[in-house]
Order: structure tokens, then sequence, then C-alpha cells
């Protein structure tokens, strides 16, 4: 039997025979040409052969082998992880009965990457990515296992849930800039603008599937076995990192103290307009515009009385949502207009969101929860996109570090203020107020940064 790997050669082997000759058809030099250069080709087939060629390009990135793995751990470590984060929420709720304390444990989980994640950046410059991301998948797995163990003994408090928050939080700050970083060292710089939308889409489609699972295991088997799975879950990804045959990556030779390197990279940033406006965006977005989530298991219960399952399903529809995103970005991202993209992703996200705040049917709610899933990863996946594009290989894992400090360092902020404004003056008006916030700050943005919208 072949293995994935053969399969997929031999699969693209296939489409480039079948398609070369609608490539020297239609292209010359990178142009569409009419009428084509193969007289033997109807001049209306050119066309339909030269988009499914195109079509083909939505997935080229998995030529790679190690990407293949990468992906096949990403989607099971992540369903278990999104498994968790359905679990952990309604757990939560359910002991304290607060939507501030969601906000609290939202903020506990991310408020070290304020701290850590920049000198996480200096520290993946200078270390191999692939040892990194191993060492925060192990330690991850071990912090699921601790509460999976205190919720089968009836032990478990919010205050154990806030503190394994905490830890996870800090082993995130190494692993998010770790896991941006290493994507170009498994499929190079050509391909990599469409791994980074297949990583998003993988990222999504555990999305879809984890919620859903994690809204039936809770359901029946309660909050424990959730915990337990994401723990195993953890087991695939770091298989997958073993089993890769990898170059030497990119590490800087750069030697000065991690304050000097630190401040390098901020000075790098600051010197490249596009660069600072894509992270005061995503700065923006990650603390008001996402902060939604964090009520979400409290809205579903008083605003929509969906109960358990319901939370599942509208977790998973948002991920249906974002794995449409991400599947528009693999396969027209390459041609262009990225910035224009990005605009209307900007500008469409907090009106739905709005829209979402004062709606009462459950239906419309899952309609809504897909359009935020596709304005989420759109915004998320093209600035990632458009930084990666753009950044030196020696300041990749700073500036990926600030990247994950503007999306998920300040993300605490958010789910703190939102989780005390919805029980101050009740959810919808909370969540129209962060909508407003959203909107307005990516219009200052991008008035003050134009070349946002020029970006390809």
């Amino acid at each position: 039997m072949k293995s994935w790997s053969e399969v997929v050669a031999d699969t693209t082997t296939n489409i480039e025979e079948n398609f070369s000759a609608a490539a020297t058809a239609t292209h010359k030099n990178g142009e569409l040409l009419d009428p084509p250069l193969n007289p033997q080709l109807p001049p209306e087939v050119a066309p339909l052969r030269a988009r499914q060629a195109r079509r083909i390009d939505t997935f080229r990135a998995l030529q790679h082998r190690n990407f293949q793995l990468y992906l096949f751990g990403q989607l099971v470590s992540l369903a278990g992880t999104w498994m968790q984060i359905v679990a952990q929420g309604w757990l939560v709720y359910q002991l304290s009965g607060s939507e501030a304390m969601l906000g609290v444990v939202g903020f506990a989980s991310a408020i070290p990457a304020l701290i850590v994640t920049p000198w996480a950046g200096v520290v993946v410059d200078r270390m191999r990515k692939r040892n990194i991301i191993i060492a925060t998948q192990t330690s991850a797995m071990l912090l699921a296992f601790v509460l999976a163990l205190l919720t089968f003994s009836g032990a478990v408090e919010v205050w154990h849930i806030v503190a394994l928050s905490a830890l996870l939080g800090v082993v995130n700050a190494f692993d998010g800039p770790a896991r941006q970083a290493f994507v170009v060292e498994m499929v190079g710089s050509q391909d990599l603008p469409n791994a980074i939308a297949l990583n998003s889409m993988t990222f999504n489609a555990a999305r879809v599937v984890g919620p859903a699972f994690g809204g039936i295991l809770l359901a029946t088997v309660g909050s424990a076995w959730c915990f337990t799975l994401n723990g195993l879950s953890f087991l695939a990804v770091i298989i997958s990192l073993f089993m890769m045959k990898l170059s030497a990556g990119h590490t800087t030779s750069d030697r000065r103290s991690p304050w000097q390197q630190l401040k390098s990279g901020l000075r790098y940033v600051e010197q490249e307009p596009a660069l600072k406006g894509l992270l005061l965006l995503s700065l923006s977005f990650s603390t008001f515009g996402i902060a939604y989530s964090t009520v979400l298991p409290a809205f579903v219960d008083q605003i929509l009385a969906g109960g358990a399952a319901g939370f599942g399903m509208l977790t998973a529809a948002s991920g249906l949502g974002a794995v449409t995103g991400a599947f528009l970005v693999a396969t027209f991202g390459d041609r262009g207009r990225r910035g224009q993209w990005l605009f209307a992703a900007a500008m469409g996200f907090p009106i739905v969101l709005a829209l979402f705040a004062f709606n009462r049917s459950f239906l419309l709610a899952l309609i809504l929860a897909v359009l935020l899933g596709v304005g989420f990863m759109l915004q998320f996946t093209l600035i990632n996109t458009l930084l990666q594009t753009r950044v030196a290989n020696e300041m990749r894992g700073r500036v990926m570090s600030l990247y994950t400090l503007t999306f998920f360092g300040f993300t605490p902020f958010g789910n703190l203020a939102l989780g005390a404004l919805s029980e101050a003056i009740g959810m919808p008006v909370a969540l129209t107020l962060f909508a407003v916030v959203t909107l307005g700050a990516a219009v200052i943005i991008f008035r003050r940064t134009p070349e946002l919208r020029r970006l390809h």
C-alpha cells in the first residue's frame, strides 16, 4: 500500500501531466494569452482548463511531506483543544454561575502572553523551532491531564481552572511564535502563503469537529472525558514532529543580549509602516472583536436557551465559517488584493457582531455565527500572510511573537471588560458596544495606513 506522501506525489504528477497542455496554451511569462498558443486546444476549453489548474493550487503546499505530517497532527490535536475549550467554559459557568468569571478565566489564560511573548520571540529566533514546539505540546498535554484528574475526582474548583489556564498561557506564549515561524521551514517561501491558509483551514476544521464532539461528550459523559481526550490528542502532533525530516532551520547569528535583540525587533517593525499597521489592526480586533466568544456560554444559556449542545453547535457553526474563510484565502489569496479583502473583513465583522448581539433566534444565530467565523478567519489569515511574506527570516520569530502578543496578549483585557460589562448593562448592549469600538478602530487604522489596502 502506498504511503500518503506517495499518493500525493503521484496525484501531483498526474495533475501536472493533465494540465501541462492547458498551462502551455494559456500562459506565457505569467500572462494569459488570447488566442491559446496550442492550436489543437479549442479556445472555449482553455479558460476552463486554466481554472481547473488554479483550483489544484488550493492545496499545493501538501506536496511537502513535512507539512502533511504537521497538518494531520494539528487536526487531531486542535480538535481535542476545542473540545476542552467547550467543556472548560461550560464547567466554569456551572461552578460559578457568573459571566464575569468566564472573563477572569479568559484573562488568566491570555495575560502571560503580555509578559512572556516578546521574550519568547527572541528564544524562537535562537533555537530550533521543532524542539520548542515539542516541548510546548508536551507541557500542554500534562496540563490537560491534571485538569482531567481534578474533574474526575470532583475536587475541581474555579481557582484550579484559573491557575491551569495561566500556566497554559505561558506555554502558548512560546508555542504561538514557534508555530508561525516553523511553517516556512516546512514548505519554503514560495508556498508559504498557501501553507498559512491551509494551516488556518485545518485549525478551523478542528474548530468544527472539536466543539461538535465536545458538546455531545459534555452532555453525555461530562467535561472530565473532554479534558482526557484533549490530553491524548497532543500525542498526534508530537509524533508527527518526530517523524519529520528537516534541514537546518533559520536561527539568528545575533548573539547580543535578549534585551538588545528584543529592541532590534521593535525598531524593525517601527520602520515598516505596513507591518506596524497590520499589528495594530490585529491588536484592536483581538481585544474587542473576538472577545464575544468569552461570554458565549452565558449568551447561549440566557439569551438563546440552547444549553450545552447548543453551545457546541454555535461554536461549530463559527468554525465552519472560519474554514470557509481559510478556503477562500487558499484558493484566491495568490491573485493579489489581499489588502482589499482585509479591509472588507475588518468592516463587515463588527456589523455582523452587532446583529448577533440583539438576535433571539437560534437558527439565525447559527447563520450569523458562520459569518462571524468567515470574517474572523479572513482577518486572522490575511494579517498572518501579509506579515510573513514581508518579514526578514532573521526577524521572523520576533515579529511573529509581536503578532502573537497583539492577538493573544491583550485579549484578556477585552475578555475581562466584556464579562464585567455584560453583568452591568446586559450582554446584548455590551457586545454591541464592543462591535462599535472594533469598527471605529479599523476605520482609523486604515485611514492612517492607506497602504494596507494596496497590499498584495
